[in-house]
């Protein structure tokens, strides 16, 4: 009789186990879909937020009569940069064709960047000029506008700067680094195998022979007369002729107006009062939305990882 009471006894307490165990499980498992749709919720309320601030963003301002109408080029002119040649381009069609612009300013603080993306803006710049006679365009430069930023700074009617800017540096450049006496030091062993004599072209671990210097030279000399051709066309006979005056050097703002690099002194409010007559600026600067920022950044995060595309001409 007392073996049969144990056994109950046993069973009962495995049944009660099994309940508990099964109620803490269950537990468990709502808490994890309770965690779950938190964060899904919590997913949609950001993407939400996102989308809110990128339509508000890109909402368009109602603008109180005639105004000056501005666009900001700052940092290095690259392609995935706040200064590429899309954003530049977007602010300054949006500004030329604004019923109410008197006058468009482009403020420049930049040290160049891409010889291609510069190219671009001073091609843009000129097509809205010719397509808007009647609206000037003048560059007003902070702290510096050197090579490519030049470069786009020659299609501006006028060009006004600092008397402490740093303006110039006409010139175009390759640069990189060669490591085959430390990989001979080392031991180490480069194997490279290409398909066509030249394709290993600059790289960093290889040997450079005098032919690819060479024609590494005639690609900068090509440039570099690309940019001397667009700084004539822009300036023409405010130009003072100067040995230097296409060496790749940098000048001070004074010193750049004498030499008909730029035209005079100002600042964005004295061109918008003085030389447009419309006082009031309105900025068309392209301002990238909080979506467009992340997915930059997580572009920039994932192309980290990745080899260099090629080799770039940059005028900087």
């Amino acid at each position: 009789m007392a073996d049969t009471d144990d056994s109950s006894a046993r069973w009962e307490r495995n049944v009660l186990e099994k309940v508990a165990l099964s109620a803490v499980e269950e537990q468990r498992r709502a808490r994890r879909w309770g965690i779950f749709f938190k964060l899904l919720s919590f997913a949609w309320l950001f993407l939400l937020l996102f989308a809110l601030l990128g339509w508000m963003a890109k909402a368009e301002v109602s603008l109180p009569g005639k105004h000056s109408a501005m666009v900001e080029l700052d940092g290095v002119i690259a392609p995935d940069s706040r200064a590429s040649a899309d954003l530049i381009v977007k602010g300054l069609r949006s500004a030329f064709e604004d019923s109410d612009t008197a006058g468009v300013i482009l403020r420049i603080n930049s040290p160049g960047g891409s010889a291609v993306q510069a190219a671009e803006i001073n091609d843009a710049i000129r097509g809205l000029r010719k397509e808007h006679p009647n609206i000037p365009l003048y560059a007003v430069v902070d702290d510096e506008c050197a090579s490519g930023a030049y470069y786009v700074a020659v299609a501006a009617d006028k060009i006004f700067v600092n008397k402490a800017s740093l303006v110039g540096s006409i010139g175009v450049l390759i640069d990189g680094f060669g490591f085959t006496g430390a990989m001979h030091k080392l031991g180490i062993e480069r194997r490279l195998l290409t398909a066509g004599v030249n394709k290993g072209f600059l790289d960093p671990f290889s040997p450079l022979t005098p032919q690819q210097r060479a024609y590494a030279e005639q690609m900068l000399r090509e440039v570099h007369e690309q940019f001397i051709a667009a700084v004539k066309e822009g300036r023409g006979a405010r130009l003072k002729q100067s040995p230097e005056l296409f060496s790749g050097l940098v000048w001070t703002g004074a010193t750049s107006v004498g030499m008909g690099l730029a035209d005079g002194f100002g600042s964005i409010d004295s061109v918008a009062r003085d030389v447009i007559k419309a006082e009031h600026v309105v900025d068309f600067t392209p301002r990238e939305s909080v979506t467009d920022r992340f997915a930059r950044l997580i572009g920039a995060d994932t192309s980290a990882a990745m080899p260099p595309a090629g080799l770039e001409l940059r005028a900087e």
